[in-house]
């Protein structure tokens, strides 16, 4: 009789066992949105260049800026990249220049560029 308590007993601690292993809590996670993370990405990166672009047409007008006279064209982009994106509009403005007097160069009649 012993045999036949310890054999019922090992039934159900097994069947108690495979009871816990089909929980219905164990959900497999479903995987990340990439979707998200890609637009987040884009959006930003487009914020940056309208914020180079904007620092690149103020820096055409006004010589004297710095970093902190920062243009709204810049709300809500990282302050770690701030003096990055001052020079990207630098570099942007120069280019822009250079382009102006390589342009007035080529044209005999240009007077918009004053050449010693």
């Amino acid at each position: 009789m012993n045999t036949r308590t310890a054999a019922c007993a090992a039934l159900l601690a097994l069947a108690a066992l495979a009871a816990g292993c089909g929980s219905s809590d164990d959900k497999p996670s479903e995987p990340e949105q990439p979707a998200a993370t890609v637009t987040k990405t884009v959006d930003t990166a487009a914020a940056r260049a309208a914020c180079v672009d904007a620092w690149a047409e103020l820096l055409q007008g006004d010589e004297d800026l710095d970093p902190a006279d920062e243009p709204s064209a810049c709300q809500g982009l990282p302050e770690d990249d701030r003096l990055d994106r001052y020079m990207d509009g630098l570099a942007q403005r120069n280019q822009a220049n250079r382009d102006e007097v390589e342009a007035c160069l080529d044209d005999p009649s240009c007077t918009s560029v004053p050449i010693p």
